[in-house]
């Protein structure tokens, strides 16, 4: 069965700096791309990050150069490494698979084959 938990959201200053964790198991990552949706209150759910296999990332403009998206493909991780962080970044994280991941979250879709339960992330003033 695929699963992707997702872990390391909390609280955290403005400024400051959070990694978030997701475990997959039940498929390949060479066959997939992996990345973050993040859905804040009030807000639809918005593409964060993506990366691929041979680790291509491409980054929502509202978090490019503050984030960075990595995979490990021996320990089937995926990493969220969020610094500088923002009120506005307060959400829920989520991880996703999908071969097509790329494409879908640079068009503005949140269509994945498989989605992680997400992770809180608030940022306080």
């Amino acid at each position: 069965e695929v699963q992707l938990v997702e872990s390391g959201g909390g609280l955290v200053q403005a400024g400051g700096s959070l990694r978030l964790s997701c475990a997959a198991s039940g498929f390949s990552f060479d066959r997939y791309s992996m990345g973050w949706f993040r859905q804040a209150p009030g807000k639809e759910r918005e593409g964060v990050s993506v990366i691929d296999s041979y680790n291509n990332a491409y980054y929502n403009s509202a978090v490019e150069g503050r984030f960075t998206i990595s995979i490990d493909k021996t320990k089937n991780m995926v990493y969220l490494q969020m610094n500088s962080l923002k009120p506005e970044d307060t959400a829920i994280y989520c991880c996703a698979a999908d071969p097509l991941l790329w494409p879908h979250m640079v068009s503005g879709s949140t269509i994945a084959d498989y989605w992680g339960q997400g992770t809180q992330v608030t940022v306080s003033s």
